[in-house]
């Protein structure tokens, strides 16, 4: 029954950083969640993440209450239990010392048998804004579907088509235990797990998307670096007041990309990198109505593909 343990101590609580392993985390971004110790309080403390702790404590033999959500007495017993096993000061209060001695404890144990991986083939991840799920392909083929939460409306995850660029265990707080980096040029944006995952399934996110940590953990290993990922949802779109050339990366030059498309000037992967694929399409543009093939989307190019 370890492997359940840690299977669910990593789905729920927050991981500290643990291994040489850890790089330091994205500064930019905002998709860490506030975290709080778990104690007796009056009135009591109750939430999601109560439930969580009582759930791992019960599986672990220290708890033999309802799963509640409400941190009371004989959550306290369990936690100063739970305490004793891991040697630590007997107070009854859950927090980052218990998190991370748990971890510590446990992160020997198997998670059990991992799941068959993809067939070979090209992989590639789509992620559904609207529908709230990410895909895994091979050779454009469904090979595994996973709930995920996304960005909320105030800060939309990027749409378009990225890289994976960096991967990462162990970095803790909102980032659960995987991280997945993309190459977004104008902020750090990832897949990675959570410590709420009561979320998935929502509009949650500043921007990154989240997974169950049993998810992501299972995925991880099968998404080399430079695996491509799509991002599907509506994309507002925005004016562009000066022109582009080669060598610009931000959202104008993916607004571009994405206008240079539906005009049926195909500019490569919209990822809003101003690189050789989209001045090919910006120069096929020019020519198709006449003007100098330059590969530069000087005004003339802003005001016929309406940006301008």
């Amino acid at each position: 029954m370890k492997h359940l343990w840690l299977s669910l101590l990593l789905c729920a609580i927050v991981f500290t950083s643990l291994t040489a392993q850890v790089q330091a985390a994205p500064l930019q971004c905002n998709c860490l969640e506030d975290n709080r110790d778990l104690q007796l309080t009056a009135p009591a403390q109750t939430g999601p993440d109560v439930e969580e702790l009582q759930t791992i404590l019960k599986e672990l033999g220290y708890y033999e209450g309802e799963i509640s959500g409400i941190f009371d007495e004989a959550t306290q017993l369990a936690v100063e239990r739970l305490q004793a096993w891991l040697r630590l000061p007997v107070n009854g209060v859950f927090g980052a010392q218990e998190k991370e001695a748990l971890t510590i404890s446990l992160a020997h144990e198997s998670i059990g048998t991992a799941s068959p991986g993809p067939p070979p083939g090209e992989l590639r991840i789509e992620i559904d804004t609207e529908k709230k799920t990410l895909t895994l392909l091979v050779d454009d083929q469904v090979f595994k579907v996973y709930p995920c939460a996304v960005g909320k409306p105030s800060t939309k995850s990027p749409v378009g088509e990225w890289r994976i660029i960096q991967k990462s265990t162990n970095w803790g707080g909102g980032f659960g235990t995987r991280w997945l980096g993309l190459n977004v040029p104008w902020g750090i944006y990832g897949i990675h797990g959570t410590n709420k995952p009561n979320s998935i399934g929502t509009a949650a996110s500043a921007g990154c998307i989240r997974m169950h940590n049993r998810d992501v953990e299972e995925m991880y290993p099968w998404i080399p670096v430079g695996t491509r990922v799509s991002i599907i949802g509506p994309f507002p779109r925005i004016p562009v007041n000066s022109p582009l050339r080669v060598g610009q990366s931000s959202k104008e030059v993916q607004m571009l990309q994405l206008v240079l498309r539906e005009a049926g000037f195909n500019p490569g992967y919209t990822d809003g990198r101003y690189g050789p694929d989209t001045a090919a399409a910006v120069s096929r543009l020019q020519a198709f109505y006449g003007l100098r093939p330059t590969g530069q989307a000087d005004n003339n190019v802003l005001v016929l593909l309406g940006l301008h």
